[in-house]
């Protein structure tokens, strides 16, 4: 293992002190270095929070600033954060219009995130959930709700924190989170494995020349393992799972996220988001918003992902809204 690191329990709540103090927009809350909060909450404004594992920088807590979420309870490396922690995030952002989790499709977020949300309901703060699971590899059609949360939450972010911006009620923010849950697919491929600090080797292997397409983010079981194939071939075979699952027609348009796991270098990010152009315009379908670079990672696993959120009026006013968080910067006009 090959690391910038002291000691490997130390690995997260290090990284957290680096992170505070390279950037004053956050804090974080109850003397808990693992309860990342916004540093100016906005009075009366619906409270986003989420929370899950390290080792996904920037998800889930590089998106905390404005325009987008409040607050994050942080876990260890691929680790769900405790519901206490994700209380403690819960009370912090709340400024009395009630708060809106959103976080992954993982058993332990899901019970951690319930029982908040209980504890929360006894201080009388009204608390939604919304459970991403852009995942298409996972589960099949019919079966959406196994599927794992990936990078296709970050448009669940995006949407429901512009709308919180907007002073939208929580009933409100809430139905505009699910909307993107609902239009977001991801199809992801990986083509190496990562190292846990506290584990000390790699999570799996894969040959040299070899390449698992569906892989999760942790180092799930994907749906297939192959030779490597050209970049083009790659693209082919994850947005055929997406156009399988989405009715796509000329003149629609969509938000496109090519997101790196951790370990693949910008250029071959862009190299597979010129597939996915020509791809979208062979069906009369606009890439109206795009981002491409590191969104969620698995520490320095090398792969990526493609996630694409089908628009209509209401995500994409959303989509561009300004945004300013200290891993992601949304600038209009």
């Amino acid at each position: 293992m090959k690391k910038f690191l002291n000691d490997p329990v130390d690995f997260v709540d290090e990284m957290l002190e680096g992170i505070y103090a390279a950037h004053p927009m956050v804090t974080y809350a109850n003397g808990d270095l693992r309860c990342l909060v916004t540093a100016k909450p906005k009075a009366g404004k619906v409270g986003l929070t989420t929370g899950g594992g390290s080792g996904h920088l920037p998800t889930f807590l590089g998106f905390v600033g404005d325009g987008m979420l409040d607050g994050a309870a942080v876990g260890g490396v691929f680790q769900s954060p405790s519901a206490e922690q994700m209380y403690q995030v819960t009370k912090a952002v709340d400024q009395g219009a009630g708060v809106l989790y959103i976080y992954g499709n993982y058993s332990g977020d899901i019970i951690n995130f319930d029982m908040a949300a209980e504890l929360a309901d006894l201080d009388g703060i009204a608390v939604k959930q919304v459970v991403g699971n852009d995942d298409v590899a996972s589960s099949v059609v019919g079966e959406e709700h196994k599927r794992r949360g990936v990078a296709g939450i970050f448009f669940i972010y995006k949407a429901a924190g512009a709308a919180a911006a907007e002073g939208l009620s929580l009933d409100e923010v809430s139905r505009i989170a699910d909307k993107a849950r609902l239009k977001s697919r991801t199809m992801g491929v990986a083509l190496s494995s990562c190292v846990v600090p506290e584990i000390g080797h790699a999570t799996f292997s894969i040959g040299e020349d070899e390449m698992e397409i569906g892989m999760g983010i942790h180092g799930e079981p994907g749906i297939s393992r192959k030779k490597l194939a050209p970049a083009d071939a790659v693209v082919d075979e994850m947005m055929d799972r997406i156009f399988n699952e989405t009715d796509y027609k000329p003149g629609d348009d969509v938000a496109v996220l090519v997101n790196g796991l951790g370990g693949t270098p910008l250029e071959e990010l862009y190299i597979l988001f010129r597939r996915v152009r020509q791809l979208l315009d062979s069906r009369g379908v606009t890439a109206k918003h795009v981002w491409i670079g590191e969104f969620a990672t698995s520490m320095e696993m090398a792969g990526a992902s493609v996630s694409i959120l089908h628009l209509d009026a209401e995500l994409d006013r959303l989509m561009a809204a300004p945004a300013n968080t200290p891993f992601f910067k949304h600038i209009t006009g």
